[in-house]
């Protein structure tokens, strides 16, 4: 009993340290000096510890693929009983089995530290266990008034007390239409939470609305899903980074680990340098083309809410994406039914519709890829631009969900470049596009 709690006492002691780290806008660490960074942050973890590694899914563009190798050494030699990983999908469809070696960094699975990778079934209630609840005061308290109820904060069993002794979350910062910045607390919630977060808080990203939320830490959104994640026992080290991929590869500017608060602040200082561009002027075409991990509307839908600030009123974007093929595995049929529309609009659908009412989650998809709206001259919610979809969707699906249809065989980026009002924008999906900083609110 006494070894357990010294063993306690010395995690502890790793989570309540500084968050260390570093790196900037315009580096790119060596893998040595992530190794370094990694070593030091794992430096007290006790013999005998089991430890649970939350990580990104396929639809993340991240450096996991080297982080976690080098926790792994690390782990070994502190002698850790158990190592194992969680993949925080939220709603995405799962991974196959490559992938979820690739996303390692483990090409074949060999008789290293690393155990089980676990896939996160938000949707299995027997996979889920409550840590607690959220009341309705302070929900409000936390979202500025915009929700008044109570709501459960039921994660992934693996993350009940007792199941695991420590949590290391690994994962990039980059802006995010529903909390701001992805990256801290956002892999438990809704990386592997419940439907009920899962839902609240992507609704409550719309009420926020797109343009106020994104780009932006202390907002609504993020301080309910840190609140939530103050429940999880286990001692928690953030493995937080801001990556950018160019030519030469993928890049890591900062990499810092600490708890999950401060080093997603850390890093999003830095990611609002890498990630957010100012263009000084609104356009009025804008072609995406999509960033190639997005097979799916579901999540690229970042090539709207990402450029849509730039774009002028009764404006077009069009998104090339060669390789998207469906609007979403998990939710495609309720889309279809509903179709996508402005924020404002998507709110009154909500009031009447009882199985939106319960699938918030869709609910506020479905106002992110229109963005925003604009009152047209009968004083109704219109979008404020049209999107074309030059992808393998099929054009009666397009059409099914209120979107525009090109056959992406004949899309010619070459038909757009020098046109003084077109704006054409590589790896969309990334990067936020805003007109010009907002220094009160950035």
């Amino acid at each position: 009993m006494g070894g357990r709690i010294v063993a306690r006492a010395a995690m502890e002691k790793i989570e309540r340290s500084s968050t260390i780290g570093q790196g900037g806008k315009g580096l790119a660490l060596s893998d040595h000096e992530l190794c370094q960074i990694v070593d030091q942050a794992l430096a007290g973890v006790p013999h005998g510890t089991k430890v649970l590694a939350v990580i990104p899914d396929k639809t993340r563009d991240d450096n996991t693929h080297l982080l976690l190798p080098m926790a792994e050494r690390a782990l070994s030699t502190s002698g850790v009983a158990k190592f194992d990983a969680l993949v925080a999908q939220g709603a995405h469809p799962t991974m196959a089995e490559a992938q979820k070696r690739a996303k390692v960094g483990a090409s074949e699975r060999g008789n290293g530290l690393l155990g089980h990778i676990y896939d996160h079934e938000w949707d299995r209630p027997e996979a889920l266990v409550t840590l607690g609840r959220l009341e309705a005061a302070r929900v409000g308290e936390l979202t500025d008034g915009l929700l008044q109820e109570s709501v459960d904060a039921r994660i992934n069993a693996l993350l009940a007390r007792g199941v695991y002794d420590m949590v290391l979350v690994f994962g990039g910062t980059l802006p995010h239409e529903v909390a701001g910045f992805a990256g801290g607390a956002k892999y438990f919630f809704p990386g592997v939470g419940g439907p009920e977060l899962m839902h609240l808080t992507h609704w409550l990203g719309a009420l926020a609305t797109t343009e106020k939320v994104i780009g932006r830490v202390d907002e609504p959104t993020h301080r309910m899903i840190e609140a939530a994640a103050e429940l999880i026992s286990a001692p928690v080290i953030s493995f937080t980074s801001v990556n950018t991929r160019d030519s030469n590869g993928l890049r890591t500017a900062p990499l810092f680990a600490g708890d999950t608060k401060d080093s997603l602040r850390r890093a999003a200082e830095v990611s609002k340098q890498v990630h957010i561009k100012y263009t000084g002027r609104k356009y009025r075409r804008v072609v995406a083309l999509l960033d190639m991990h997005y097979d799916e509307l579901w999540v690229g839908d970042k090539a709207s809410y990402k450029l849509g600030s730039v774009i002028e009123e009764g404006g077009e974007l069009i998104i090339y994406a060669p390789n998207l093929s469906q609007i979403s595995e998990t939710h495609g049929r309720m889309i279809e039914e509903y179709g996508y529309a402005p924020q404002e609009q998507v709110r009154e659908m909500v009031e009447w519709s009882d199985e939106l009412r319960v699938n918030l989650c869709v609910a506020a998809h479905l106002g992110h890829v229109n963005y925003g709206g604009m009152r047209n001259a009968a004083g109704s919610f219109v979008p404020r631009y049209r999107i074309t979809l030059a992808s393998e969707v099929p054009e009666e699906i397009c059409h099914r969900v209120k979107l525009g249809y090109m056959d992406f065989h004949s899309f010619r980026v070459e038909g757009y470049e020098g046109a003084a009002d077109t704006l054409i924008v590589e790896n969309a999906g990334r990067d936020l596009y805003l007109v010009q900083p907002d220094g009160a609110n950035l």
